[in-house]
């Protein structure tokens, strides 16, 4: 089971690939929206901004997360880490019901092109 820490090493891996992004999945994250990531196993959410293709992590608390962000995203430590190092597809996992991501409607057209 992934550690708190390691889920954290994951978001800022995530950040520093969106930023390094080009085409598409850079359009796509060039937002500037509310963020909430809770990790299921550990029972805790990080909560932030995705703002111009970059993630940043403001807090991390226990249970799912106390506001609703913008974009909403929930799985496993492990499933986390797994996506950021390429080992698990996002379509893949989103299908399967292992990843949930909820986010407005125009917000999710955008993400698609990350899928």
């Amino acid at each position: 089971m992934a550690t708190t820490q390691e889920c954290r090493e994951a978001l800022d891996r995530l950040s520093d690939n969106l930023t390094r992004a080009n085409g598409e999945v850079r359009g796509a994250t060039a937002l500037d929206r509310s963020l909430s990531c809770h990790v299921t196993d550990l029972d805790e959410t990080f909560t932030g901004r995705l703002d111009g293709g970059r993630i940043t992590v403001d807090s991390v608390t226990p249970g799912p997360p106390r506001t609703k962000a913008e974009i909403r995203l929930a799985m496993t430590g492990d499933d986390l880490v797994a996506l950021v190092a390429g080992e698990l597809k996002f379509a893949k996992a989103w299908a399967s019901g292992r990843v949930r991501l909820e986010a407005g409607f125009r917000d999710l057209l955008r993400l698609k092109s990350l899928l």
